[in-house]
């Protein structure tokens, strides 16, 4: 008799706010193990991309049927037992709690208001523009003991701040 284990699929939500290297640390880690990517940023209705453009931060109100399309995208691939990754800033716990279930991991890229800046201040394609960073920072809410998350420093490099998230995953049983 042979007994199989089950593998544990997880998604990750590569979340912080606009600038801590989301995309670039999602790209990288879908790449090394060939998961799915969604970026949440391709999930915002164009009013909100316009909005931000414009230098207004998003409210509740224009969050709500995004994070509904994103938790979708992270319900379709948990029922299915697939891998995947999806970007999203994710700041409230509120937010977050949309989007948990079972094997999502949030994997919180966290850093000073001075890195994140300098990081916004070098990009030149992407339409969330500097000014929005202090808004992002103050409606961070931060991990709770109960959610299930990595926090990773993003002062290293990218491939440091993979390595660390794939290692601290194999601790979690992924």
């Amino acid at each position: 008799m042979t007994t199989e284990i089950a593998q544990k699929n997880p998604v990750l939500v590569v979340m912080g706010v606009s600038g801590s290297g989301k995309s670039t640390v999602g790209g990288m880690i879908a790449g090394a193990m060939g998961w799915d990517l969604q970026e949440g940023d391709d999930l915002h209705p164009q009013a909100n991309i316009e909005k931000m453009a414009a230098g207004h931060p998003l409210d509740d109100d224009d969050r709500w049927p995004w994070l509904d399309k994103i938790a979708r995208w992270i319900t379709e691939h948990t029922d299915a037992g697939e891998p995947g990754i999806v970007t999203c800033s994710a700041l409230k716990r509120s937010y977050r709690d949309v989007l948990r279930g079972e094997n999502v991991v949030f994997v919180h890229l966290a850093g000073s208001r001075d890195q994140i800046g300098q990081r916004l201040t070098a990009r030149l394609d992407h339409y969330m523009p500097p000014s929005l960073l202090d808004s992002q920072i103050s409606t961070l809410e931060p991990i709770d003991p109960d959610e299930q998350a990595i926090v990773v420093d993003v002062g290293g490099s990218p491939a440091v701040i993979v390595e660390e998230i794939l290692r601290r995953l194999e601790t979690l049983g992924y």
